[in-house]
């Protein structure tokens, strides 16, 4: 399992400019770690712009910004780079009320 603390963003409504959060921390499991490649080799094969991975949010360990709170669902947002390199970031929405809420992107063979 990886740890990663990484820089979040709050867009809210119909802001046009996202602003800055702190930083979120979460787990990524061996499985959503997997997921994460297979959609990096997807995107290669496919040339689509990017695409949604599902993650188990059981075995996340999500800790959020106090100013944030709990975020009502998440996703992996998987992307390739101008070297075809896969990136992926954590994106979600604030329960408290439906802001868009994201991390910084990470490659995805950084995982180990």
């Amino acid at each position: 399992m990886n740890t990663l603390t990484i820089g979040g963003w709050c867009k809210a409504g119909a802001e046009k400019k996202s602003t800055p959060l702190g930083n979120i921390h979460f787990h990524v499991s061996e499985s959503d770690h997997l997921r994460l490649e297979q959609a990096e080799e997807q995107l290669q094969k496919t040339h689509a712009p990017e695409l949604m991975v599902e993650l188990d949010m059981s075995e996340m360990e999500l800790i959020t910004p106090q100013e944030c709170g709990p975020l009502a669902d998440c996703r992996y947002r998987v992307y390739l780079n101008q070297d075809q390199r896969g990136q992926f970031h954590l994106v979600g929405h604030r329960a408290s009320d439906g802001s868009l809420i994201y991390t910084n992107a990470v490659m995805v063979d950084q995982l180990g």
